[in-house]
């Protein structure tokens, strides 16, 4: 490689610095606001009656369905168009995520005009205590906060695709508080749309990530809790016992849950009916999780359900059952149209799936919690490398750390053996079902 070369390569790589760097205090400033609004109205939720924890979650589902459909419009309908509150024609208007993905790597198509109504969407459904998380809210408003700026004269887009990649990057490690799980979140999710894993767009993720934990940091902000396990398996054996089990019990839940979740995001139905249905099945999960657990337990991503796991001391059958509920109640609360992320509600799944085995296995809950809140994430979201992330970033005892992490393997090919297990058992059906009718 000549000298001109190397002058053109290092150029380009400041000039993503430099957009990663502004980028990323632009978007981790702006998620960190919008976030502290939803864990004020998340906690302030967790707090209240069971009849509170009824009614305005389903309020707030209300609320975002009259804002996405009643506001929003279809595109080529025949009216003045309205690019703040036009999508696209077939769109899944709460589907914030698929806004990320879709733009990876052309990020200057993410259709950034959207976002201030997205954004109130997401305000009514999670801050009403809705079981959605702040994930998915964090990646798209940093990524839409820098991609707005585009218009901003020829200087800028120039920076603009390092500068939205490190917004999402550094939206989610501000939320976090690890950063390499922003960096390859963002990456991770990148490669669904098969965006290139470039010298730039690692850069520009890594920049992006430092960044919003050191936000985090600096203003010593508490946006979400992690379990951090405290005592590692006393035998190298019992740990791959702890990881086979609880990999494969949290990876198998939280893959049926994805699938149901994503069943649920594409389910074509009127938004009335979707609000109906799913808004019942929602409440009836709360209300069996109440009776269960605690009403506490069914607000938001899941954080009291992890607290009443750990604090009453439960029976597995009745971690196992909390566990199945939350997922509904996450599925049940996508269904009915709610504007959030199905990150965190999956990483407590995870913890809870995780704690059934910890009196059989004899080890920490916080182990156990910790081990199936990462294999959560890696089977349900399929985010494996985002998982070892978290696992690396939440630390503890290495025994512990090699557990968690082998747990993440566990779990990923555990969730690819339950789908191709229920795929073949429902083409069985069908073929049956097929044999029937002739």
């Amino acid at each position: 490689m000549g000298v001109r070369s190397l002058v053109g390569r290092a150029k380009s790589l400041g000039g993503v610095v430099l957009g990663a760097s502004l980028g990323g205090v632009i978007g981790a400033f702006v998620v960190v606001g919008v976030t502290l609004v939803l864990k004020a109205g998340m906690d302030f939720a967790a707090g209240q009656s069971l009849l509170y924890i009824v009614v305005v979650p389903m309020l707030g589902l209300v609320v975002a369905t009259l804002i996405l459909h009643g506001i929003g419009t279809t595109a080529g309908e025949g009216h003045q168009p309205h690019p703040w509150r036009e999508f696209p024609r077939g769109a899944i208007r709460a589907d914030i995520s698929s806004d990320v993905i879709d733009s990876a790597g052309e990020e200057e198509r993410f259709p950034w005009r959207l976002a201030p109504m997205r954004a109130l969407a997401i305000v009514a459904t999670v801050a009403s205590g809705v079981a959605m998380g702040t994930e998915a809210p964090a990646a798209y408003l940093g990524v839409a906060a820098d991609v707005s700026l585009g218009d901003r004269g020829r200087w800028w887009r120039r920076l603009l695709r390092p500068a939205a990649l490190a917004g999402g990057s550094a939206g989610v490690a501000a939320l976090m508080a690890i950063p390499l799980v922003g960096t390859a979140f963002m990456l991770e999710i990148g490669r669904r749309r098969r965006a290139p894993l470039s010298a730039e767009r690692i850069l520009a993720a890594l920049a992006g990530g430092f960044i919003g934990w050191g936000i985090n940091r600096a203003f010593d902000l508490n946006l979400i809790r992690l379990v951090v396990p405290k005592e590692p398996p006393s035998t190298f054996t019992m740990a791959v016992v702890t990881a086979v089990l609880i990999g494969g019990l949290s990876g198998a839940i939280t893959s049926f849950a994805g699938l149901a979740v994503n069943r649920a995001k594409k389910w074509q139905a009127p938004s009335a009916v979707r609000l109906a249905i799913g808004g019942a099945a929602m409440i009836g999960a709360v209300l069996i999780l109440a009776r269960l657990a605690t009403p506490s337990a069914a607000v938001g991503p899941g954080g009291g359900a992890i607290l009443w796991a750990e604090n009453a001391n439960p029976l597995p059958m009745t971690l196992l059952a909390v566990c199945v509920l939350r997922a509904l109640v996450c599925t049940a609360a996508v269904a009915a149209g709610g504007c959030g992320g199905v990150f965190v509600p999956f990483l407590a799944v995870g913890d809870i799936a995780g704690r059934v085995f910890a009196p059989g296995l004899d080890v920490g809950n916080d182990l156990a919690g910790a081990a199936g809140a990462a294999g959560g994430i890696s089977g349900g979201y399929r985010l494996p490398f985002t998982a070892v992330a978290m696992v690396l970033g939440v630390g503890g005892p290495h025994l512990a750390t090699l557990t968690c992490l082998a747990t993440v393997a566990v779990a990923f090919y555990a969730a690819l053996g339950a789908e191709a297990t229920l795929a073949r058992s429902m083409s069985l059906l069908t073929v049956r079902r097929q044999a029937r009718a002739q």
